[in-house]
């Protein structure tokens, strides 16, 4: 079978809808299947091995005339189609990723060339998805167009048909953890934190990109009250982002600079140390589908705090009490929650680990969407 990715993002890049064709890529490679990529250049440098050659399709165009509104929009379909075109003939299965003209003209290129098509929705598609009033709705024609979608939640797929965009061939396929995020008992936990050079009695961690909708600063903003009972405890933040100054200053101005770590862009690996090192996972963000790196944290026996978000409460649904839950921007009920986990510390139950195995171990995902590509081959 070959198998065409379209999809924004390609690692290095780190996004959600990068990791997955990236991950989906390797396993097909691994079953013998052949692989192809088209994607847009990555924005961070470095390089990651994949599973096929690439396609790469620049953001814009070298042309003047595609700056402008109404040219430039046919224009970029119009470049972004040649290139999908040769690859979509050569596939057996087009599995596109998210939304944009890429993924969106992916989606309706192949059906019209008579080829099952895969969309795999992430979260923003949905939560800001708003009809057009004027002009065609691309999105909403290769949303209807593709032969099966697929969602990174169950909430997120309710949502889509509280919108309207209900309809058949489809279900919710969680994200993969892999299996370097392994449960560590308390012996092994500060195993890791001596590894990392981390001496403090309480470590509690956050893994996003430091942005407004992450909540980091409500985060620093209820360090504050932790210390005064917990006075030996240290956040540590791991992700890049515009928010970063801006963050640091909130620590300075809270007085808690000194219990605060901005660790910066890590890799994976290293994140699945942080993560068996921890406490306690804290996700304060305002808005989620399905955060992967809280059930990475789950997977290694840290419990999760999180905000109310639509992500959160699913994570709620799934693992039960080792996730916790507390409402949105609100610093002093954050630094609550947290203060009681401290007093209680404890790492999570076997149940957690139960459902981690079932749902979102690579090999659980992997055959379902193997299973996908079967049934939309087989119509």
């Amino acid at each position: 079978m070959r198998i065409l990715h379209v999809t924004p993002h390609l690692p290095p890049d780190q996004a959600a809808n990068a990791l997955l064709p990236w991950h989906l890529g390797n396993w097909s490679r691994d079953e013998g299947e052949e692989v192809e990529y088209v994607a847009h250049p990555p924005r961070v440098t470095g390089a990651t091995r994949l599973a096929g050659p690439v396609t790469w399709v620049p953001r814009r165009g070298a042309q003047a005339l595609e700056r402008l509104p109404l040219a430039g929009s046919g224009l970029a379909a119009l470049r972004v189609c040649r290139a999908l075109a040769s690859r979509i003939a050569n596939a057996d299965v087009v599995h596109a990723h998210s939304n944009g003209l890429l993924a969106e003209l992916a989606i309706l290129l192949a059906r019209r060339a008579g080829k099952p098509a895969v969309l795999t929705l992430y979260g923003t598609e949905i939560w800001h998805y708003q009809p057009k009033k004027f002009g065609p709705d691309l999105f909403l024609r290769a949303y209807n167009s593709a032969s099966y979608v697929t969602f990174y939640s169950h909430r997120l797929m309710i949502k889509a048909q509280e919108l309207g965009l209900g309809r058949r061939h489809s279900r919710t396929v969680y994200p993969p953890v892999s299996e370097s995020f392994t449960w560590r008992g308390e012996e092994s936990q500060m195993a890791a934190r001596a590894g990392l050079d981390i001496h403090n009695a309480h470590v509690l961690l956050n893994v996003k990109r430091l942005h407004p909708l992450a909540g980091q600063r409500h985060l620093i903003e209820a360090m504050n009250e932790v210390i005064r009972f917990h006075p030996d405890t240290r956040l540590i933040i791991c992700g890049g982002g515009p928010m970063l100054e801006e963050l640091k200053s909130v620590a300075r101005s809270a007085g808690v600079e000194r219990h605060v770590t901005f660790a910066g862009m890590v890799d994976n690996a290293a994140i699945a140390h942080y993560c068996a090192a921890s406490d306690l996972f804290v996700l304060p963000s305002l808005l989620e589908a399905l955060p992967t790196v809280a059930v990475e944290a789950l997977a290694t026996g840290t419990p999760v705090l999180s905000t109310d978000n639509p992500g959160g409460l699913e994570l709620n649904d799934i693992f039960g009490p080792d996730v916790a839950i507390v409402p949105r921007e609100q610093p002093l009920q954050l630094a609550a929650a947290i203060t009681h986990f401290l007093q209680h510390k404890r790492r999570t139950l076997g149940t957690t680990q139960k459902a981690i195995d079932r749902e979102f171990r690579p090999g659980a995902v992997a055959a379902q969407y193997r299973e996908i590509y079967g049934e939309v081959r087989a119509r």
